[in-house]
């Protein structure tokens, strides 16, 4: 999490509120190759949460070190992935 004193950041990721001269409150996941692989944008008065932040930059890191494996909501390190199939239809 950071400021954005110049407002730059927050017009390049369209989450400034031009009118109010204020941003929404944004977050956003970007794998080394320059990909947002996740994003959260909220209103304002809406806080972020930072464990949670955490949480998918962990899951965005393993997969892009387990090619062809998949966290599922709420996926931890260490907890067990996914690798999907036609045999995960109708089961998660």
């Amino acid at each position: 999490m950071l400021a954005d004193p110049t407002g730059k950041l927050c017009k390049d990721f369209g989450v400034y509120i031009e009118e109010e001269g204020l941003a929404h409150r944004g977050s956003f996941v970007i794998n080394p190759s320059g990909k947002i692989v996740a994003y959260e944008i909220h209103d304002e008065p809406i806080g972020r949460n930072a464990a949670e932040l955490l949480r998918k930059i962990q899951a965005a890191k393993f997969v892009e070190e387990h090619q062809g494996q998949v966290c599922p909501a709420g996926w931890t390190p260490g907890a067990e992935t996914l690798k999907p199939g036609i045999d995960l239809v109708g089961k998660l």
